[in-house]
């Protein structure tokens, strides 16, 4: 009974870590070929959803994140900032959730923040986002995700979740420790990029990319990839020469005495 429990754990970790290593992948291979931003349509848009406040400076933001940055065409690599002043006016959530019901936005929801809670929304292909810190309120204009890219994101998620589960379960039925070693290398490596993962999709959802996590820890998995290559080595050597000098001396003790 506690081998199996131990054999469904296995699964189901191999699931979660390797499925949102597929998740990442997914959402970078179906967030390419996203539309540029327009050069006008942003500063309308904000006029629309906030025209009872002025907004004290604007920016166009280059996607940066994790330390990587994203090219034009990605998902999330340019958007339109505008800043409301100092400090936050949380009054400006309000307005802009009026504004969008009446204006026809799509996918209004709330967007955690502090001192207070911002909005989401969507229209014609951008997704206005208003968050509130203790220097200011932002209004961030972006591009929206392209067709397909939720569909990309769930089939990368299943895919990587159907090889990390499977790996898993071939790992816990072997019965030597060097397959758990390597197991137990694959999951701590992959630990810290699964949680920033679902740190970002339980603040931002799909609004945001999530692969840069991945790039930026590029120089721990490598490392990883290596410790593991070399535990590969050790086990392999090992099948080869299973006894090693152990076996030369009771081969030579039971050599027949010459007299």
């Amino acid at each position: 009974m506690g081998r199996s429990l131990r054999r469904v754990a296995m699964l189901l970790l191999g699931a979660v870590l390797l499925g949102t290593v597929g998740l990442a992948v997914g959402s970078w291979y179906g967030g390419r070929g996203t539309a540029p931003l327009s050069p006008d349509q942003p500063r309308r848009m904000a006029a629309e959803l906030l025209p009872e406040a002025k907004w004290t400076g604007a920016s166009l933001v280059h996607g940066y994140r994790y330390g990587i940055f994203l090219a034009a065409d990605d998902f999330g690599a340019r958007r339109e900032e505008f800043w409301y002043g100092h400090p936050a006016d949380c009054a400006l959530s309000e307005q802009l959730r009026r504004n969008a019901a009446s204006g026809g936005w799509q996918g209004l929801r709330r967007v955690p923040g502090d001192p207070c809670d911002g909005w989401r929304a969507e229209r014609d292909g951008l997704t206005a986002t208003l968050t509130h810190t203790a220097t200011g309120s932002t209004l961030r204009i972006a591009p929206t995700a392209p067709d397909g890219f939720r569909a990309a994101t769930v089939t990368g998620a299943l895919l990587g979740a159907a090889a990390g589960a499977t790996l898993f379960w071939l790992v816990a039925r072997r019965r030597r420790p060097a397959p758990r070693l390597v197991g137990t290398l694959v999951a701590v490596g992959l630990l810290p990029g699964v949680a920033l993962t679902w740190m970002d999709l339980a603040t931002d959802g799909l609004a945001e990319p999530v692969w840069p996590i991945w790039r930026a820890l590029a120089p721990l998995l490598v490392l990883l990839t290596l410790v593991v290559a070399l535990v590969g080595v050790v086990v392999l050597v090992r099948r080869w020469n299973p006894t090693g000098p152990a076996t030369d001396a009771t081969a030579a003790g039971r050599e027949p005495a010459i007299r």
